[in-house]
C-alpha cells in the first residue's frame, strides 16, 4: 500500500507531532508529583548563633543547604526573633556552592549575592533567580525541623510542592 503524501504535508504534520511530544515532556517535567518532604531536624534553638551556619542536607541527601540566624526579621523565618532561616546553598546562576559572609549568601564562581532577609533575593551578580528557601518549622522543646523546599533546587528537572 502506497501513501501520497505531499512533502509539504508530511513536515506540517511532523512539526505539529514534535510540538505535541516535547509540549506534553516539558509539562510533566514542570509539574511535581506529590513529592515526600519528610520533616527532618535540622537543629535546636539553643545551638544556634547568630551569623554561624550550619549547614546540612535537604530535601535529600544530595542537597547541600544552609541553615543560618541573620540577627534580623526575615521572610519565612522562625525562631522568637524570626531571624533563623534556611536555604539551598547552592547558587541560582550555575550550582556553584555558596558561603554565608556579612548577613548574605556570596558565590564566590561569579559573585551572585542573595539577601536571606528577603526571600534569598538575588541582588549582584549572574543569578537571575532567588534561593530556594527551605520552610522551617519549630516544635515547643525549641527543635528546628526543615518541612519543604520553596523554589526550584539547581540542577533538577522537579523539586517543587504541586499548588
Amino acid at each position: 500500500m502506497k501513501l501520497n503524501v505531499s512533502r509539504r504535508t508530511f513536515v506540517g504534520g511532523s512539526i505539529v507531532l514534535g510540538t505535541l511530544l516535547v509540549s506534553h515532556r516539558f509539562a510533566k517535567a514542570c509539574v511535581a508529583p506529590s513529592l515526600p518532604y519528610r520533616k527532618k531536624k535540622i537543629a535546636s534553638i539553643r545551638d544556634v548563633k547568630a551569623h554561624k551556619p550550619i549547614m546540612f542536607n535537604y530535601p535529600d541527601e544530595n542537597s547541600p543547604a544552609v541553615l543560618v540566624k541573620i540577627g534580623r526579621p526575615a521572610i519565612g523565618g522562625v525562631g522568637p526573633d524570626k531571624d533563623i532561616v534556611a536555604f539551598s546553598a547552592l547558587c541560582t546562576h550555575q550550582g556553584c556552592p555558596l558561603q554565608y559572609s556579612k548577613g548574605r549568601f556570596v558565590c564566590k564562581c561569579h559573585y551572585s549575592m542573595f539577601d536571606p532577609a528577603k526571600n534569598g533575593q538575588t541582588y549582584q551578580g549572574h543569578a537571575s533567580e532567588w534561593l530556594p528557601q527551605i520552610k522551617l518549622s519549630v516544635d515547643r522543646r525549641g527543635n528546628i525541623y526543615a518541612e519543604a523546599v520553596e523554589g526550584l533546587v539547581w540542577g533538577r528537572a522537579i523539586n517543587l510542592l504541586p499548588k
